[in-house]
């Protein structure tokens, strides 16, 4: 699939909040076709201004999201450690934890299922920039892309550690928190929690970013200037955690 179509799919498949925060590569490659073809005189210093404002764009936006996913994070931790004190001696829920656990095990699929989208939304982001210049330099002959690179891989939007360590812990959570599957067998549907954000499935959306993130990393076959970012969470560890056979109950 062309990466135009990938990236329209992405923005559909996504948050409706976020949806106008990704890469106006269609703006870009207009841009690439008049610099190419000299028909504006300014074309390149408007490609290059667009380029820094999205790259701009990237960082307010990534920023918000993480800051805020912290001190969600943060806030479910002490949570869960209160739930997890108030279990009893075989992990069973006491009958008056119940709803706050339930509440708790919600919480804890939307919250992962949010970080896996950011991080989802810095690798395809990054990885529309590297196509755009990698246009730019064919079809001008100039040499955008290095220094472009270069400058992309001291941003905020690239730099995806810190929201790898949340994801796992989340991932960690899960697998503390959610029944077993011969518990999971003994949840009934009215105990199952709603996963869902702003009116849309949370894990429908987190499942199509990880197939995204899937296919980015496979895109590159080998390492250099100009590769794609690779995944500081390995793929089968995100996709394990989002089979359809998981223990995470889903309506």
């Amino acid at each position: 699939m062309k990466f135009g179509k990938r990236l329209k799919q992405q923005i559909q498949d996504t948050l409706p909040d976020w949806r106008n925060k990704f890469l106006s590569y269609k703006d870009l490659k207009k841009l690439v076709r008049l610099v190419s073809g000299n028909l504006e005189a300014n074309a390149d210093a408007d490609f290059v201004s667009l380029l820094n404002f999205e790259i701009d764009k990237f960082n307010s936006f990534f920023m918000e999201q993480e800051e805020d996913l912290v001190i969600r994070h943060r806030e479910l931790r002490q949570k869960i450690e209160r739930v997890l004190e108030s279990w009893g001696p075989h992990g069973n829920v006491r009958e008056d934890h119940k709803e706050e656990t339930r509440e708790i095990r919600e919480d804890i699929v939307n919250l992962h299922g949010e970080m896996v989208l950011l991080l989802n939304y810095s690798n395809v982001n990054y990885t529309g920039l590297g196509k755009i210049l990698k246009k730019y330099d064919k079809r001008t002959g100039g040499l955008l892309r290095l220094p472009f690179i270069q400058n992309i891989l001291q941003q905020p939007f690239y730099k995806t550690d810190s929201l790898s360590k949340m994801i796992k812990d989340c991932e960690s959570n899960i697998d503390a928190i959610f029944p077993t599957p011969k518990q999971q067998q003994e949840v009934n549907h009215e105990n199952k929690p709603n996963i869902s954000i702003g009116g849309g499935g949370i894990f429908r959306n987190t499942v199509s970013a990880l197939l995204s993130m899937e296919q980015i990393r496979r895109g590159s076959s080998t390492y250099g200037h100009f590769s794609l970012p690779p995944l500081n969470l390995p793929d089968s560890d995100l996709i394990h955690s989002f089979q359809l056979n998981s223990p995470i109950p889903i309506l």
